[in-house]
């Protein structure tokens, strides 16, 4: 195992000093217990938003806080689920008093922790609610899930949602079009190599040389087949097909479409990546009206890529071009 650590126990605390020594200026990050807050928080009058997961899938929580986004993010320790009270401490730092909203990616640990902080700030009387992300088409149930797996509709879904928040927009309505997001994204991804937990110092499944995992979930988990490795434009027409026949996307839909690199993907093989999607949509009559390209959600070092397809209208693409400022996600702030 090569990697650029310390000790492997003390990864996700060293990271975070690390975090809280960039972004000091725009974010606070707690360390007992361990959350990231934007420094304006709690914000008066306005719907607060949560979320959070296992670290080592960065940015992916803690980079999405800031202004037009999340107002907090609990990291977990690698591919861990936060617990209760960090969540708990995240949500009543960030209520300003319109109530919280928890984003949650459809793993057990995250449901079920997030499910416990929001009945505890309810006893506090904070008004939560909670919306649960589940738009991996790739299998059914998987190691860490029961249902679908939430993937890359997660970082859609705090955007959009995040924007409707800084409008002002009240709790229901908010957690309603995070339903929507949810329910008008899908995903897929593929692993052309294993990654490493820092803990493990080995890779988490073998893969040969010629060999590549369609369908693969965040934290390594097995997907839908193990093939040969295929050129761009069969990979992409393994990973879009499926996609597009679920919701199903048609022709004339416009779409957002999102190529997310899994952490050890150069950027130039990504953008290879969205031009084949791009051709395979306008083939389907499938108009890629916004896009977002790069590695947002990741799974440590990781090689392969996800696609993310969410259907938009007039309402969803004016939140999505709302101003965003945090340190993965900025534009017009």
């Amino acid at each position: 195992m090569k990697k650029l650590i310390n000790r492997p126990e003390d990864v996700v605390r060293e990271a975070l000093e690390g975090f809280a020594a960039a972004y000091g200026d725009r974010l606070t990050v707690h360390t007992e217990p361990a959350y990231v807050v934007r420094a304006d928080a709690p914000v008066a009058g306005k719907v607060a938003l949560v979320s959070g997961g296992g670290s080592g899938h960065e940015p992916m929580h803690g980079g999405f806080v800031g202004p037009g986004m999340l107002d907090a993010a609990c990291p977990g320790e690698v591919f861990t689920s936060p617990t209760p009270d960090q969540m708990l401490a995240a949500t009543q730092a960030v209520n300003g008093g319109a109530g919280v909203l928890h984003i949650v990616k459809n793993y057990t640990g995250d449901v079920m922790n997030f499910e416990m902080a929001a009945e505890l700030a309810r006893d506090e009387g904070i008004t939560v609610e909670q919306v649960v992300i589940d738009d991996d088409v790739a299998v059914q149930d998987s190691l860490y899930t029961a249902g679908r797996r939430g993937v890359g509709a997660t970082v859609l879904a705090e955007k959009i949602c995040g924007a409707a928040a800084e409008q002002g927009r009240p709790l229901r309505e908010v957690a309603e079009l995070c339903r929507r997001v949810n329910a008008e994204g899908r995903s897929m991804g593929l692993a052309l190599t294993s990654c490493t937990t820092p803990m493990a110092g080995k890779p988490t499944f073998d893969l040969g040389a010629d060999e590549m995992e369609l369908g693969i979930g965040i934290h390594g988990e097995p997907g839908r087949e193990r093939r040969a490795v295929v050129t761009a434009r069969e990979a992409v027409e393994l990973l879009a097909t499926p996609v597009l026949d679920d919701l199903p996307f048609e022709a004339g839909d416009a779409v957002l479409a999102f190529v997310n690199g899994m952490g050890g993907t150069p950027l130039m093989e990504l953008y290879i990546v969205f031009n084949e999607l791009q051709r395979l949509l306008g083939d389907r009559g499938v108009t890629v009206a916004r896009n977002l390209v790069g590695s947002y959600i990741t799974s440590l070092d990781m090689a392969g890529c996800s696609i993310t397809l969410l259907h938009l209208d007039e309402e969803l693409t004016a939140l999505w071009d709302a101003p965003v400022n945090t340190p993965g996600l900025r534009w017009k702030a």
